[in-house]
Order: structure tokens, then sequence, then C-alpha cells
């Protein structure tokens, strides 16, 4: 059943908290989740993108990001889409769109803190490449928590929410998802996850924040597919694990990369 919590406070109700006491995985997307969706990163690899496009095309910045935006939401990611109808090499495109000034972004203490205190594996599960989400999670200050990384290469270029990115993601990783929980800001991303068992968590912009994301992407979280909302995540996670529940043991972790 759904649970009625919308944006969640640092005071959670047992009942909530519970829900949680039996996860050994936690799982965590990484642009606009682990930093707020309103840092600049993710318009600068946007920018990046619209960028590859006119430089590959010839065509205008306009014209270059409606079909950009055309390709990421028929195929999930504009890389995907490059990939299909114009032989573009992945490494060539990850690498141009993620050469980034990430000076804007600062060790985030108060999440570092939270995840390091989350019981069993962590990981991160990214539509973005491995190096992005190192040099991003090394900026935060929390690149050390994490056990690995399960980037887009790692799905042989198959991004989220496709079915077969989690199966593979699950498998390489030892995961058992009935006993993980998952962070994301894009709801979709969440169907695949909630029907293999997942704990669902949407991680929402902040009032007032000034998020640039496409219309399809934005959700209040009223899914069936969403179990939580929080506009909050480090809150979030303190709360569940300050908040006096019975918690299971964490089961040995997998030796498996």
């Amino acid at each position: 059943m759904k649970q009625e919590f919308p944006v969640v406070s640092p005071h959670l109700p047992a009942s909530v908290a519970q829900r949680f006491s039996h996860v050994n995985t936690w799982v965590f997307d990484l642009d606009n989740t682990l930093y707020p969706a309103g840092s600049d990163v993710w318009p600068k690899i946007d920018q990046r993108i619209t960028l590859f496009m006119a430089h590959m095309f010839g065509l205008d910045g306009m014209s270059s990001r409606a079909l950009q935006k055309y390709y990421y939401e028929r195929y999930g990611t504009t890389l995907r889409g490059l990939m299909s109808e114009h032989e573009v090499t992945a490494d060539e495109f990850l690498a141009f769109v993620h050469d980034i000034d990430r000076s804007s972004l600062a060790p985030d203490h108060t999440l570092a803190g939270a995840i390091a205190a989350l019981p069993g594996r962590r990981l991160i599960l990214t539509n973005g490449s491995r190096d992005h989400a190192l040099r991003t999670a090394e900026r935060l200050g929390i690149h050390e928590l994490f056990e690995d990384i399960f980037d887009i290469v790692a799905a042989n270029l198959l991004p989220k929410p496709h079915a077969e990115t989690y199966e593979l993601f699950f498998e390489r990783h030892g995961v058992d998802p009935s006993r993980a929980a998952m962070f994301e800001d894009i709801a979709h991303n969440l169907v695949v996850p909630h029907a293999r068992g997942m704990i669902t968590t949407l991680v929402t912009p902040r009032a007032g924040e000034d998020v640039k994301r496409e219309k399809w992407e934005i959700s209040s979280g009223a899914e069936q597919h969403v179990d939580f909302v929080t506009d909050d995540l480090a809150a979030f996670l303190e709360a569940i694990m300050t908040t006096p529940v019975d918690r299971e043991v964490p089961g040995p972790q997998s030796a498996d990369d």
C-alpha cells in the first residue's frame, strides 16, 4: 500500500522507517539525486550535449536542442539515439559531454554522514559515465562511501528505465532487489525497481529551486511505483536510521564486482 507521506520531514513515523529495516543494499542515482536539482552540474552537461549535436550535424543551437530532446525522450538517453541512428561511439560522446567544471559543488558533510550510517552495501546506478560519477562524488566528498558504480557502459549502453539494465545490475553486483532500496529523481526510472521488490524513493527539487528539466521528467511522486518522496535526501536518510525500529542485521557483502 502506498504510504501517505509526500515530502518527508526529518521526523518519520516508525511505520515508515520500518519499511527500510530489512534493506541491506542502498542504490542511488547520481545526477539531481546525490546533488541538489538546483545545481548547475546537469545544465552544464545538457549544454554540452547540445553542443555535441551542433558540431555533429552542423545545426543551430535551437535545432540541435530539439533533436537532442527528441532522442532523449524516445531512447532514454541522447547517446542511445545517436548510436541507434548515426553510429556515434559512446567513448567520444561521454568524454565530450562530461567535460565540465564541477567547482560549484562543495563537500556535503551532512549527506556523507547520512550515507555512511546506512547498514550494508551502497552503490551508484547512473545513466552517466563512471568517470563523471567518480568526479562528482569526489567533489561532494562521498566517493569513498560507495562499493562501486554501475554506469551506462556497464549497462552495455542500455539506459534506465530498460528492464535489462536493472537485471544486469542485480546480477553483476549480486543484489537481491527484495532487500534493496533505490533513490532516484526521475519517477519512471523507479517502475522496474518497484516491480522487482525494491523500496523506491523519489528525490524531488526543493521549493524555489530553479530546475532545468523536461516537463515529462517532473513528477509529484503520486505514481504507485513510488513508495516515498523527499526533497531532502540527507534528512530522509538520517531519519530512516535514527527512528527507533527493529532492524535486520545486513547479510554478508558480496565479493562480486
